[in-house]
């Protein structure tokens, strides 16, 4: 009798380690977010996704985080997405023009005023009804919006004033309407990819770039110069987008989880954005690095050779002169 007992003893511990020893169980579906950036407001939104749709979803999704491009270019992302290979994207809405123009109206500029502006117009109830139909004919859905920050100017060779752009050539996002800009500013546009940056400027393929005060800290743009200009002309304001291959391949339920739980965060990572944004600037003054601001009359002056921008690069396109018009409109009611 006890050598049975003993017998059971030892088969039930047996079990238990096995049990333990094993891995986890599967989840059903797996989410991997990309993004080019890292421990910015992006990776933040990605980090918020992660816990709140595992939680809503009882962990049938496993969310995966993938900063500094690991997945590829953000072009190369987005065609990931488009084919449902890539899960989910957060990036400046300036990277999705190529799929729908409309996306690169957020990047005109003066139709902001500064980023608690920005969130007041891309949260508004109907303008972020039309927000989130963006791409979705393209095989996007977008279930965030946030403002990243406003866009500051760097140069190797410090930008002070405005006829310091004058026969430079500064990396943007390949929008019309920051081309259109640099156009009005004197200096020549060069698409780039962020990771490409630094090495353009090393190297002298660029002079200059457009940024928020958290790429210029996290990416060390202290090591080559000091000096960024502030004008706030321009905002930088990001997407949470989705695979409509990948989400019609869910459950209704989780179908609903994925989009209401990145409709959610948009609010909380518009306030969080402005808390960021904050702590990048401080560690910027902290590491020996300056902020300048233009003149009075240089920021009258750039706010008039600014002015027509948005109806130069949109009027061509019906769709995307509608959305620009509603977005200005938006704009200011606020």
């Amino acid at each position: 009798m006890f050598a049975t007992c003993r017998i059971i003893r030892s088969s039930i511990a047996i079990g238990l380690f096995a049990l333990a020893a094993s891995p986890s169980i599967a989840a059903d579906f797996t989410m991997k977010i990309g993004f080019g950036t890292m421990n910015d407001i992006q990776h933040q939104w990605a980090n918020w996704y992660k816990e709140s749709l595992e939680a809503r979803s009882n962990k049938r999704i496993e969310v995966q985080i993938f900063p500094r491009s690991q997945l590829g270019t953000v072009a190369s992302q987005i065609e990931g997405m488009q084919l449902g290979t890539v899960e989910a994207l957060t990036s400046p809405t300036d990277f999705y023009a190529g799929v729908d123009p409309r996306f690169g109206t957020f990047a005109i500029p003066v139709l902001f005023k500064d980023a608690k502006h920005a969130e007041k117009v891309v949260l508004d109830a109907e303008m972020n009804k039309e927000i989130q139909t963006l791409g979705a004919d393209k095989g996007l859905q977008v279930v965030s919006v946030f403002p990243y920050a406003a866009a500051h100017y760097f140069g190797k060779q410090p930008i002070r004033k405005l006829d310091d752009f004058k026969g430079k050539k500064l990396r943007v996002n390949a929008t019309a309407a920051e081309r259109a800009k640099m156009r009005q500013f004197g200096a020549s546009a060069v698409p780039m990819e962020l990771s490409e940056v630094v090495p353009g400027l090393q190297q002298g393929v660029i002079d200059g770039t457009m940024s928020a005060a958290a790429v210029y800290v996290n990416l060390k743009f202290i090591d080559i110069g000091k000096v960024i200009l502030q004008t706030n002309d321009t905002m930088i304001i990001s997407v949470g987008t989705v695979s409509r291959a990948w989400l019609n391949k869910l459950p209704a339920d989780l179908r609903q989880a994925v989009i209401e739980e990145g409709n959610k965060l948009s609010s909380r990572t518009a306030a969080q954005s402005h808390v960021i944004d904050e702590g990048a600037r401080k560690r910027w003054q902290e590491a020996g690095g300056e902020f300048v601001m233009l003149s009075a009359d240089e920021q009258k002056r750039m706010q008039q050779l600014l002015a027509g921008v948005g109806e130069e690069v949109t009027k061509a396109v019906p769709a995307v002169n509608a959305f620009y018009k509603k977005m200005l409109a938006t704009s200011q009611k606020y």
